[in-house]
């Protein structure tokens, strides 16, 4: 009865999304009445129940997943009794409907926390919001129930699963999906916001206040996602690369570049009242690229280990409601616009200016990965078979991304309204000089190397020590919590660009054929191919090279063992590379083919400073963090003075 039970949650939250648009629309009619208060409690209430029941709805479906219910279709064909607990926990989302079904609780989970928490907006502005986050959870509800039931039987029940894809049978891959969902759905509050304000015509500080907490817990939990994908697939797919530009890694960056880009509008919203319409527009952009990543990933148009191929039926109806909901908002943004009147105005040099210059910047680049990415589709679309890869997307955006850190650069260090220009230069010249001594250490110390990464290296410098100048001639101890973050996520920002940096710069590799007993040397390492041996683990077997390692002539020996595994649920094989951290850099093995001669494959990178990409990664989060504590106490501090 459990699959029933979930079926009637995802039937009964998907009607009471559809009371809740009614009361919604009922409480903005009658607004300034007292029957409008009476409607707004009843809404509250609906929200709330709507999110208590997708969430049922998706613990039940784990349940049928930890029994290993092999009598639903999606358990048979996505589990098996054999694997370890974790992994049939997320074999729940490692599926396109199980995964959908995830999509839509975090939408309607973030509906309830606005009902719930939210008492800064306008009566009417609120009622307008829940409205539009029904309306998008009412379509998804749609999805689920006619096209996509994640709960459907299977008479009579399979023996035993067919196991999940092995490749995303991984601890950070078990949790890299929820983290990335609450960011791309957390974007929907923000344009269920951005649909309130334009419908109630109520735009302003109070409304960028209210929206800018859940567009920051957003972003972090998009930067965790993104940050915990990367260094999955650098590890588990053995691309031996951080960022391979793959359309499904581009589907989850974009909503980042734009949810960043939003992130920095609101806060001049809030802070000084400007950018009313470009913040609106923002909001609307980062819940379309939300979408069409939904979409890219979910309607089977790319073939990507992550992507979850469907029949075209399926893909098509999440295009209608791409079409519906962003064709709808833009639309209402075109009517509505004209009503929004302008804010504060600004000079061009100022932090606004300089907020704005990072917003345009984040844009193109935005622009170039979203066409980069598109193209190919719209090109095969039209019969023509061609593909866009790093070298595109290295060369089109490094210039402008070396120009959003010296835009990032300067924001802090410029005051709100005006500053000039020859303040500004002052400020810079430490940071710039920094900078400077970086270029020239470094390539003096790494002579042909290829300037490009040198200079990003340089601005790295340049960007870290720019960050904490706001903390310069401070109390630390009285700096405000949101001013820390911005710190924090800033320097985050500089030391993953200089991990980048020096990975493109230093990275050696060596691909060798080896007998038992040979020696192959990467870098400051010699690698010695001591053994091939059998190993099996809970659900795979596997041929696993043991290696021994040296770091120079009077270096410590120690051992790594990369494994070619075997999964016969589904029968699948894979590389399981080993990596060894180090203080300055990780040293990464693969082990490939046996030959008929004895001999084996061995693939070894050794790439200094990559850790710090993930290491900035962290920090970058962390500053959101922060920021979003500091701000919501603020504001509950302001809110009782």
């Amino acid at each position: 009865m459990i699959a029933e039970a979930g079926l009637a949650a995802l039937w009964l939250a998907g009607t009471f999304a559809l009371i809740q648009l009614m009361l919604a629309w009922g409480a903005v009619r009658a607004n300034g009445t007292a029957q409008a208060d009476e409607l707004m409690t009843a809404l509250r209430r609906v929200s709330l129940l709507q999110g208590l029941l997708a969430l049922l709805s998706f613990g039940l479906l784990i349940a049928l997943f930890v029994r290993s219910d092999m009598s639903v279709v999606l358990v048979a064909t996505n589990s098996h009794s054999a694997k370890p607990l974790i992994y049939k926990i997320a074999g729940a989302w490692g599926n396109h409907e199980g995964s959908m079904l995830l999509w839509v609780a975090v939408l309607a989970t973030a509906g309830a926390g606005v009902a719930l928490f939210e008492r800064r907006l306008a009566s009417a502005t609120l009622a307008a919001t829940l409205g539009a986050q029904a309306f998008i959870a009412i379509g998804f509800y749609a999805f689920l129930v006619f096209a996509s039931n994640p709960f459907i039987r299977l008479d009579p029940p399979a023996p035993d699963g067919q196991g999940l894809n092995p490749l995303l049978q991984d601890p950070g891959l078990a949790f890299h999906p929820p983290t990335l969902y609450i960011g791309y759905v957390g974007l929907s509050v923000a344009f269920s916001f951005a649909v309130g304000a334009l419908i109630m015509r109520d735009v302003g500080p109070a409304f960028a206040k209210a929206m800018r907490p859940w567009v920051l817990t957003a972003w972090i939990f998009l930067t965790i996602g993104i940050t915990a994908g990367s260094y999955w697939a650098y590890y588990e797919l053995g691309w031996g690369g951080w960022w391979f530009w793959d359309p499904v890694e581009n589907a989850s960056l974009m909503p980042w570049l734009a949810a960043t880009a939003l992130l920095h509008s609101v806060t001049v919203l809030a802070t000084r009242d400007g950018l009313r319409a470009w913040t609106l527009m923002l909001a609307l952009v980062a819940f379309a690229m939300s979408m069409i990543g939904t979409f890219l990933v979910r309607s089977g148009i790319l073939v990507s280990v992550h992507a979850f191929a469907v029949d075209p039926t399926r893909g098509s109806f999440i295009l209608a409601l791409l079409g519906i909901y962003i064709g709808g908002a833009l639309a209402l943004f075109g009517l509505r616009v004209g009503t929004v009147t302008q804010g504060s105005t600004f000079r061009l040099v100022s932090r606004e200016g300089a907020l704005v210059l990072n917003n345009l910047l984040l844009t193109v680049i935005l622009g170039i990965v979203f066409i980069g990415t598109l193209y190919p589709l719209f090109a095969q679309a039209m019969g023509v078979q061609l593909s866009i890869g790093a070298p595109f997307f290295n060369k089109a955006t490094a210039p402008v991304a070396l120009a959003l850190v010296a835009a990032t650069a300067a924001g802090p260090l410029l005051r709100w309204r005006r500053d000039s220009m020859n303040a500004l230069l002052g400020k810079l010249l430490v940071p710039v000089g920094a900078a400077g001594v970086a270029f020239a250490l470094v390539f003096a110390l790494s002579r042909g190397t290829h300037p490009v990464p040198v200079l990003a290296i340089a601005f790295a410098v340049g960007l870290g020590v720019a960050s904490v100048l706001p903390l310069v001639r401070r109390n630390l101890r009285r700096t405000p919590m949101h001013v820390w973050g911005m710190v924090i996520a800033h320097l985050g920002v500089a030391v993953s660009l200089a991990g980048m940096a020096a990975d493109s710069a230093f990275k050696t590799e060596r691909l060798a054929a080896v007998h038992v007993g040979d020696n192959v040397t990467v870098g400051p390492f010699r690698v010695t191919l001591a053994e091939v041996r059998p190993a099996i683990g809970p659900n795979w077997s596997a041929l696993e090279a043991r290696l021994q390692v040296r770091r120079g002539e009077d270096g410590q020996v120690f051992e790594m063992m990369p494994q070619q595994r075997f999964f016969s649920a589904p029968p699948t094989n894979t590389n399981e590379a080993a990596i060894r951290t180090l203080f300055d850099g990780q040293l990464y093995t693969v082990l490939g083919e046996g030959a008929e001669d004895g001999r084996w494959q061995l693939r070894l990178w050794w790439k200094p400073w990559v850790t710090l990409i993930w290491l900035g990664g962290g920090l970058i989060a962390l500053g959101g963090l922060l920021a979003l504590i500091g701000r919501v106490r603020r504001e509950r501090r302001e809110d009782d003075a």
